[in-house]
């Protein structure tokens, strides 16, 4: 034997591979047992307060306060002093604090994304890997337009509106609020932000980013609460109201504000199509179908909830998505290795139980992985739907959840007929080797974002909304920085 011989590993190869916990330390998050108002720079008692939990556990994290009406008109009130000086400050001093502010979020991005997993549910891995470079980058972004707006809008003379009231949701709550406070800043406006009533901490532990970065105070004030905050707020004496979340509390709002002057942006839900032609790369359009609807458990506004496939290629697509399925691990947010965490919330997951009971019974097949769930905390298995008619519920409803629903279609014409057959119009997706075709569906698709041949990409520079109930407005890019400004 030689001597190479005798160095080789002779261990047995092994037969399945299992992976070995991988979780991340809480240790670099501090809370608070209670939190007040951030308003004026200060933090300020409230007379009530919630208790906030982690989904994966249902362990109670903090006390946050309930802000009443007078709170709320408190932080208006103290976000229109600021205006007077923050919307005369030059461009490039207000560009120099939100570069304050990119940077820090940046250096203090472990500690922001743990916080995003152990209070909203989703893997550590998109929370570090996507949530946090890209609400960094948004102000990165924005920063550099805040001395440029002449250039930006040219023949036009923008200013500032005066004083947003910014209402953002459960499923993406420091990216959202990063969304709305950066182009709002850029333009001179003050901002008052009311986050999610379940995912309140990346919001709050934001004002300690805004301490470091010396924001003047009263130019971003956060006011957490329930609904009736959320509403007093779109009462109050604001200029320009901009939110994010379901279209029910969205045509609620538009309601409220009509005929007040007061400007609005909404970006509401979605049924979004993938739709997969025959002459496309299947292992790719695997990966994009997988990543459109179990990413963040589907709790995506632009989740590519309904599946399009051609009827030649619709058995080896739907084999092919099982088995990627059948790979995907369901657990602890905090654990490096999960690919589908906790849905964020009781309400949230029997809102999703109920839809897919209703799935079951109009006649569609189900599919689930097996995969043990946690018996504390929420939970719901990667589920697709496979016979499913345009008119059943969960293809017409949008879950908001980890569950996918498979139809086919024959042409680029019928596949466009049933992609827009649905009330909504946030986005879609389309899977083909032929950029004409690509180019052909993305003008015939009525969805405010169309990808090819990939799904869920988003940047800074590019603008994201919807039509029909998706709501209106753009956020992202110049498109998402003008409804901030006013021009004479």
């Amino acid at each position: 034997m030689t001597e190479l011989d005798k160095r080789q590993d002779r261990s047995p190869v092994p037969q399945g591979w299992t992976y070995a916990p991988a979780p991340e330390s809480t240790d670099v998050v501090r809370l608070q047992d209670r939190y007040g108002l951030y308003i004026g720079g200060e933090w300020l008692a409230a007379k009530e307060h919630f208790t906030t939990i982690s989904p994966r556990d249902e362990a109670p994290l903090a006390e946050v306060a309930q802000a009443s009406e007078a709170d709320v008109h408190k932080a208006v009130a103290v976000a229109r002093d600021a205006f007077q000086s923050w919307s005369k400050l030059p461009g490039s001093e207000r560009a120099k604090y939100m570069f304050r502010i990119a940077r820090i979020l940046a250096e203090r991005s472990r500690e922001f994304a743990v916080l995003e997993s152990l209070n909203g549910g989703k893997p550590i891995k998109e929370s570090r890997d996507v949530d946090l470079p890209l609400a960094a980058a948004h102000f990165f972004y924005y920063a550099g337009w805040a001395d440029k707006l002449e250039y930006a809008f040219p023949n036009r003379t923008p200013k500032a509106l005066g004083v947003a009231g910014q209402i953002i949701p459960w499923n993406f709550p420091l990216l959202m609020l990063s969304w709305k406070i950066a182009p709002a800043l850029a333009a001179g406006n003050t901002v008052v932000l009311k986050p999610a009533e379940t995912t309140p901490l990346t919001a709050l532990l934001f004002c300690d980013v805004l301490r470091q970065a010396e924001l003047p105070p009263g130019v971003v004030n956060i006011v957490t609460g329930d609904g009736s905050t959320g509403a007093a707020l779109v009462d109050a004496d604001v200029d320009k109201i901009a939110f994010t979340g379901s279209t029910e509390v969205g045509k609620a709002i538009q309601r409220r504000l009509a005929g007040t002057g007061k400007k609005l942006t909404l970006e509401l839900g979605g049924k979004a199509a993938n739709i997969v032609f025959d002459d496309c790369a299947i292992d790719q359009a695997v990966e994009g179908i997988v990543n459109g609807i179990y990413f963040n458990q589907g709790h995506v506004c632009c989740a590519g909830s309904r599946l399009l496939v051609q009827e030649s290629i619709y058995e080896p697509v739907v084999e092919k998505l099982k088995q990627r399925m059948a790979t995907l691990r369901v657990g602890d947010p905090l654990d490096k290795n999960t690919d589908v965490g906790a849905i964020n919330s009781r309400e949230q997951l029997e809102r999703i139980e109920e839809l897919v009971a209703a799935g079951k019974e109009e006649g569609a097949e189900i599919y689930q992985p097996p995969c043990k769930l946690p018996e504390k905390g929420y939970w719901f298995a990667p589920t697709v739907f496979t016979n499913v008619a345009q008119s059943y519920r969960i293809a017409q409803e949008e879950i908001f959840g980890p569950v996918l629903s498979v139809l086919t279609f024959r042409t680029p014409d019928e596949a466009v007929e049933k992609a827009n057959n649905t009330p909504y119009g946030l986005s879609a997706g389309v899977w083909t080797e032929k950029g004409s075709r690509i180019l052909w569906m993305a003008q015939h698709l009525r969805a405010g974002v169309v990808w090819a041949n990939t799904f869920n990409r988003f940047d800074p520079t590019s603008p994201f909304g919807g039509y029909k109930e998706s709501g209106f407005g753009r956020e992202g890019g110049l498109h998402g920085m003008e409804p901030y400004l006013d021009f004479e």
